[in-house]
């Protein structure tokens, strides 16, 4: 019973941790370094993290960049299906598939 007490106790001392350093990581910082101050500070690493990350969609070159890769990850996906859809045409008149955006 001890044993268990004592596991359920370190798992929810490890949760805080592990969501700061995974919602760090998601954002392109460091997950050990996070999770470290989830581990020293686990409620205030948390807020101060929020705060940063808040901060940064809140810009508005942030939210246009996001933007602006979706649209391109989608005009490729149709690209790609579209050559899909094409490839019997292709292959019987001789053109060839362009590679998929050169430009990228």
């Amino acid at each position: 019973m001890f044993v268990d007490l004592l596991l359920a106790a370190l798992s929810l001392f490890l949760l805080i941790p592990l969501v700061t350093g995974y919602c760090a990581c998601s954002y392109g910082r460091s997950f050990w370094l996070w999770f470290v101050l989830g581990c020293l500070l686990p409620v205030a690493s948390l807020v101060v993290l929020a705060v940063l990350l808040h901060r940064k969609e809140m810009q508005p070159g942030e939210r246009l960049l996001a933007e602006a890769r979706e649209i391109l990850a989608s005009a490729a996906e149709e690209e790609s299906r579209l050559w899909q859809e094409l490839s019997p045409l292709t292959s019987t008149t001789g053109l060839r598939q362009p590679p998929l955006s050169a430009h990228r």
